[in-house]
């Protein structure tokens, strides 16, 4: 299975890499492909997010539960997810960063908090309130958005140490 998605990554990894040499004629390093594999990686551990976050909300508005506070709900539970996967899978535990799991883990829900509360709470608003975007399709458009903001910040911030 192990092989089988490392298979995948690099393939992907390739195409990315192939279409950003044929568009913007862009070669790209071992490294840069290296952070090309890792965005994959945060991609497919967003999906799983996203599935868990998604899934949480649309059973909390079953259950009568105002949008916003099943939003709050769905995050919670989906950031949980995240943080298992993304320090387990894609920014890969290190020693020391086992020794501060705990502070990694706060900074991985300032980071989603961020994105995932206070930017996704204000796009809903404007989306639902405003827009009049149904409320079952509004959070998936903002994936546009907090998906590679999320991959910055965690990145360079909540998974980085020094």
């Amino acid at each position: 299975m192990n092989r089988l998605i490392k298979s995948i990554e690099r393939r992907l990894a390739t195409l990315i890499s192939f279409f950003l040499k044929k568009i913007f004629n862009l070669s790209l390093d071992e490294k840069q492909l290296s952070d090309i594999i890792q965005f994959v990686r945060f991609g497919f551990v967003g999906i799983s997010n996203t599935v868990v976050h998604y899934c949480i909300y649309l059973i909390c508005l079953l259950m009568g539960i105002q949008y916003i506070l099943a939003n709050f709900i769905g995050f919670t539970i989906g950031v949980a997810n995240s943080f298992y996967w993304n320090n387990r899978y894609v920014f890969k535990n290190n020693e020391e960063r086992k020794r501060f799991w705990f502070f990694t883990f706060l900074k991985s829900y300032a980071c989603y908090g961020l994105t995932g509360i206070l930017l996704n709470g204000i796009l809903l608003y404007v989306e639902i309130g405003a827009l009049g975007i149904n409320q079952l399709i509004a959070p998936i458009i903002n994936l546009l958005i907090t998906i590679p903001l999320n991959f910055i910040i965690n990145k360079f911030w909540a998974y980085k140490l020094k």
